[in-house]
């Protein structure tokens, strides 16, 4: 099991790739920190080695798959007009979709009607990050998707997650979690997790049915109401727009989106 509480994976200023326990409040770029051992987060030891954050990277340099929920959160079921589904909505995304809590999110051309979605994902094995499970929308009509979710949300670089993975016994209760995303700063998105249809423990219990979760595994917990498709007009996402994604307990990741 984890032995952290809020762990970090940055760069020093020497450009080595480092695991460390973040700070619980304030800046991470800047910060001592104490460092651990090990090339995985379920793996690591801590060493009285200290060394100074100068970019914060993805709590994970690599995923075996990513796991998508759709239609979680009531209040997007709501939104969307669909009936409550019985059990979990499904969808894969690949592992190069995984990107930085800052980094740029590429856009290839062919994808349009780009959308955000602010979400708590679960890593096997490690605990819980922020995320956005970035979206073209046009990829998703049923007309072109059958309908599918997947491939809408599987292009590179459409995972950003972090900034720091939270072990469980520091996540705080459900009730007491707050989600919000930000568009150029506007919010666009403000839940409680426990408007979540399915909680975390349902989804592995559901996902572990005959299949194995490897460690590494992300599960993207779903988004509440608040998307750009479902605002009149839907507010689609152009080039230079940032999205931020902010979770109490975890801190925020923020990405600027750029057409390529």
């Amino acid at each position: 099991m984890p032995n952290f509480n809020r762990l970090v994976r940055f760069k020093d200023t020497d450009g080595n790739i480092r695991y460390g326990e973040a700070p619980s409040s304030g800046s991470l770029i800047g910060s001592e920190v104490d460092v651990y051992s090990g090339i995985e987060p379920w793996n690591l030891s801590l060493t009285k080695e200290r060394a100074v954050i100068s970019e914060v990277l993805a709590p994970l340099n690599y995923t075996p798959i990513i796991y998508g929920i759709g239609l979680n959160y009531k209040t997007h079921i709501a939104e969307a007009g669909w009936p409550t589904p019985p059990y979990p909505t499904v969808f894969t995304k690949p592992s190069g979709a995984l990107n930085g809590p800052f980094s740029i999110v590429s856009i290839n051309p062919q994808c349009t009607l780009m959308d955000y979605e602010g979400e708590r994902s679960g890593v096997r094995i490690g605990g819980y990050t922020a995320a956005n499970d970035v979206s073209s929308r046009y990829w998703q009509a049923p007309d072109i998707s059958g309908q599918q979710h997947g491939y809408a949300k599987s292009f590179d670089g459409f995972a950003p997650i972090g900034p720091v993975l939270v072990s469980k016994t520091a996540a705080g209760l459900v009730g007491d979690v707050v989600l919000v995303t930000r568009v150029n700063d506007q919010e666009r998105q403000r839940a409680k997790l426990d408007d979540l249809l399915f909680g975390v423990g349902d989804l592995i219990v559901h996902l572990s049915r005959g299949t194995t979760l490897k460690a590494g595994t992300i599960i993207l917990t779903g988004t509440p109401g608040g998307v750009a498709a479902f605002m009149k007009p839907p507010a689609w996402l152009k080039t230079g727009d940032t999205v931020e994604v902010e979770i109490s307990g975890i801190g925020s990741i923020l990405n600027e989106y750029v057409y390529e």
